[in-house]
Formats: C-alpha cells, sequence, structure tokens
C-alpha cells in the first residue's frame, strides 16, 4: 500500500506545456517537506481537460488516480484554483461520477489552494467574445513570463491598458488584441509555437467551465457538493494587497513591474464586485485563522487577482496569506534560487521562498495528519 499526493492543476489544466511547468518547484518543495513531516507519500502533477466543465474534469481526475494507483492506497488530492473543484467534486456526496466507487474510500485528504469555492465574478466577464480575446492574451502573456523571464513591454502596457477601464477595453475589439497576441507569440521558437497555439485553440473549443464558475453558479454547487464523511478538507486562502497609488511608487523606476502592476489593477477590479446576495461570511475557527493571517477578515472585495479572499474558505483553513494566484505555485519573484523563480504580476505582496515555505509546511502537515 502507497500513500499518494495528486495534484491538480486549475483553469487551464496543463501539466506541462513547452518549457512551462505548471508545478514547477512546487512538487519538489512539497515532496520534501512530506519527507520531513515522515512520509513517503509520492507525488504525482497530473493535467486535466483545459476549459471543460468541472464535473468532466472531475472524471478526468478519476481517470488519472486509477491509472497511477492500486486498491488499498491513500489518496490524496492538492488542487489549485479550479482544480480544488474538481478534487472537492470528486470527494464529495450527492454526485454521481461513474466509477467514483473505485477511488473514494481511499482518499483521505483534500486541500485546495486558492480555488473559487463560492465563485468569481472575473468567470462572468471572460464569458464574453471581448472577454475570451483577452484572456487568451492574458494567458499567453501568463506562459511567456514565467517561461521567457519578461516579454515585449508594449504588450504589456496594452494588456494593463486594455484591463484598466471599461473604456480602454474596446481597443480589443478591433483585432489590437490579436496583433499583441502574435507580438508575444514570436518570442518562442516553431515548435513552442505550434505547441501553444494548439493547446489555446483546443481549450477554447469547450468554454463549459467559464459559466459554472460564476458565484450564481458555484452557490448552487455549495448547496449539494457536500465532503464525504471519512475526507479530511481543508483551505489555503491567498489574498493580494489592494492596488495603491503608494504600493505602485515603491516599485521604483521599473518600466516592467509598472506595466504588470497596471494589469494587476484591471484583475483586481475584476475579481471584487460579487453580488452582495453571494457574500460568504466564515464561522468563527475560519475568522480566527483569517484575522491571524491579516490584521482582520478581508473584505468581500479583497481577492488575489483572480479569485475573491472568501471565496476561497471552504471547511478547515489551514494556511492564509498575502500572495497573488500564480505566487502559491512558485511563480514569485526568485531570481537567485536554483531554477529562478519567475513572478507572474507584481502586486505588492513580497511572497517569496520562506513564504512559500510555510504554505507547502501547511499542506504537507495537513496531509499526514492522522484521520
Amino acid at each position: 500500500m502507497a500513500s499518494r499526493v495528486f495534484l491538480v492543476p486549475g483553469f487551464f489544466g496543463f501539466t506541462n506545456l513547452g518549457d512551462f511547468a505548471y508545478f514547477s518547484h512546487f512538487k519538489e518543495e512539497l515532496q520534501d517537506l512530506l519527507a520531513k513531516e515522515g512520509s513517503s507519500a509520492i507525488v504525482h502533477p497530473l493535467d486535466t481537460l483545459p476549459t471543460s466543465s468541472i464535473l468532466l474534469r472531475a472524471r478526468r481526475l478519476l481517470d488519472h488516480i486509477k491509472a497511477q494507483s492500486e486498491p488499498g492506497d491513500e489518496i490524496h488530492l492538492v488542487g489549485h484554483s479550479t482544480g480544488g473543484l474538481d478534487a472537492r467534486l470528486l470527494a464529495s456526496e450527492g454526485l454521481t461520477i461513474q466509477g467514483r466507487e473505485d477511488v473514494l474510500a481511499g482518499i483521505r485528504s483534500v486541500v485546495t489552494i486558492a480555488t473559487p469555492h463560492r465563485g468569481t465574478p472575473t468567470a462572468a466577464f471572460f464569458t464574453s467574445l471581448l472577454g475570451q480575446r483577452l484572456l487568451r492574451l492574458l494567458s499567453l502573456v501568463t506562459v511567456a513570463t514565467i517561461r521567457l523571464g519578461s516579454v515585449p513591454l508594449p504588450a504589456l502596457v496594452s494588456l494593463g491598458g486594455a484591463f484598466a477601464s471599461t473604456g480602454a477595453l474596446s481597443w480589443a475589439s478591433g483585432g489590437v488584441a490579436d496583433q499583441v497576441y502574435k507580438q508575444v507569440l514570436k518570442d518562442f521558437d516553431d515548435d513552442r509555437r505550434r505547441s501553444l497555439e494548439e493547446f489555446f485553440d483546443k481549450a477554447y473549443e469547450d468554454q463549459t467551465l467559464l459559466p459554472q464558475l460564476s458565484p450564481e453558479a458555484m452557490d448552487v454547487v455549495n448547496a449539494i457538493a457536500k465532503p464525504a464523511a471519512h475526507v479530511r478538507c481543508g483551505s489555503v486562502v491567498a489574498m493580494a494587497p489592494a492596488p495603491s497609488i503608494e504600493r505602485q511608487r515603491a516599485l521604483g523606476v521599473r518600466p516592467m513591474w509598472h506595466a504588470q502592476y497596471g494589469i494587476y489593477r484591471g484583475l483586481h477590479l475584476l475579481a471584487s464586485t460579487t453580488p452582495e446576495t453571494l457574500h460568504n461570511y466564515p464561522d468563527a475557527a475560519q475568522r480566527r485563522v483569517l484575522v491571524k493571517a491579516f490584521g482582520d477578515v478581508p473584505k468581500q472585495s479583497d481577492n488575489d487577482a483572480m479569485v475573491p479572499a472568501l471565496s476561497q474558505v471552504w471547511e478547515k483553513v489551514i494556511h492564509a496569506g498575502y500572495a497573488d494566484h500564480m505566487d502559491v505555485m512558485g511563480h514569485f519573484h526568485g531570481p537567485g534560487l536554483h531554477p529562478r523563480h519567475v513572478d507572474w504580476l507584481r502586486t505588492g505582496s513580497d511572497f517569496g521562498r520562506a513564504e512559500f515555505r510555510e504554505l507547502l509546511g501547511a499542506v504537507a502537515k495537513f496531509i499526514v495528519a492522522p484521520s
């Protein structure tokens, strides 16, 4: 009998895309911290269906577990962003997932990281034709930034302007978004360019996931999806500091960082508009962890540039801290580390190696805790 930890990726569902590893650094750090806790668990990074429905993604997760485990194995699921919903559904009662009975008894724990349990208003924006074009561009810029270390400054400025205000968004309908996309894509060699284009084309064939991530849709999921009684469930909550002129000034004379901060300001605004009727109010135990981490319970508008902080609260909060949506995956500024860590966005979260180890240490402790 083995103990296995399955890492479930978020929205775009890839494990490795060219030289971009979704769980780069994450797998190695978690494996090391599990060993320090006396666990010999095997860590498996997975892929999933990029933008398909949560239920289809959960079925894909089930297929992976069956293919990579044996009867009697202890199974632990760690999901980032939408990957946390995949893991949660697989371990929930009240839902029919064919073949799940073969593995459900073996699932010991589920940990979700920056997961939109109560949905995210960002999803509603990205369902529009304009939003889909910007999401494709944002996704490519994310891959390029982390893979190459930088992207052309004009592309960042254009993207930041697109997210900065409703008026500025009108430029995308005129084809400028496509021009910027091609400009960024040119920085990759032919093979990587083809793999990226094929991946994004495939992702946009099925857009079922986005409407399901709205706060309204997730309200229904929360009403019917309850964890199986034997599964321990924990969540990690990430929140980036609210944008401010003071924080932007602290970036100094760094045009690239300022351009990234402009993108962050727009994304933060999009994620800050959960309808009042769908606000989440943590219980007393959850509040204690949040107050210890942030000094107070986050406001309903606080978020990590993609998901409201309070939407990430689910079952036992095992860790909370300042970070953006990709910091928690190891994509933070760490040029002196080997291999180097490259930041997704400049948000002022000051998330680094120590915070990364602390987060994964909490995950490791939760995984090895007795049932």
